[in-house]
């Protein structure tokens, strides 16, 4: 089953004086339980591409499906609930709330999903077991490891069990160690039948993938290997 397919996909940004393209002529399949990276210089449509996938923007151009569903022509009520039940995101920057401890802050997305409180207490209890971080439970983002910090938002991006998890240069922070504990982290939820899209300018984290999208000028110029 394709969990995202781009079909001849251009995002063109205009303004009054100019116009730029970041992304033409897009054409990828992403299977279930993939994990698939996509690389590539500052400006050669990364970013633009990990938000189209999550529904944050639409196609100027083409079509994007999301587990079989066109995007397009969604309202934004039906983009907000695409992106809650189907679609996890991990940033570099983490992205807690300060405020909330760590259990809170992976609950947080139950909440907004009015899960029922017993069903949110046994969905963080697996969570904290997966990342390892069971002993951190109470702590604040403030009292937590960078390393930490970023487990935990990838605790709070599975919350709802989405079936996509795009991960934002989720190592971009870390030392190598704990980039090493995160990739781990990724390579068991794909194992688990998570599809995870990876952007990354770090070279040494292809090896997780399955596959390397290299773009280039807003264009897919290399995929590695090639899909059948």
């Amino acid at each position: 089953m394709k969990n995202v397919i781009f079909d001849n996909v251009s995002k063109i940004y205009r303004t009054k004086y100019y116009e730029v393209v970041a992304l033409k002529d897009i054409n990828l399949e992403i299977e279930r339980g993939e994990f698939i990276a996509i690389m590539g210089p500052s400006g050669s449509g990364k970013s633009t591409m990990l938000n189209l996938i999550g529904c944050l923007d639409k196609p100027t151009e083409g079509e994007i499906y999301i587990k079989g569903t066109p995007i397009s022509g969604l309202r934004d009520n039906e983009l907000t609930e695409l992106r809650r039940d189907t679609i996890g995101f991990v940033f570099q920057q983490y992205n807690l709330i300060p405020t909330l401890s760590a259990v809170e802050n992976i609950e947080l997305p139950m909440i907004f999903k009015k899960v029922e409180p017993d069903k949110r207490r046994e969905r963080i209890e697996k969570l904290l077991e997966i990342i390892g971080l069971e002993d951190v439970a109470d702590r604040k983002p403030v009292e937590m490891s960078g390393g930490q910090q970023q487990r935990v938002a990838i605790a709070r991006a599975m919350a709802n069990n989405p079936e996509i998890l795009l991960c934002d240069e989720p190592t971009g922070n870390l030392d190598s160690k704990a980039g090493e504990q995160i990739m781990e982290i990724l390579t068991k939820l794909k194992e688990e039948g998570v599809t995870v899209v990876l952007v990354t300018h770090d070279e040494s984290l292809k090896k997780y993938a399955e596959r390397v999208v290299r773009l280039r000028d807003g264009r897919i110029v290399d995929v590695f290997p090639f899909s059948s």
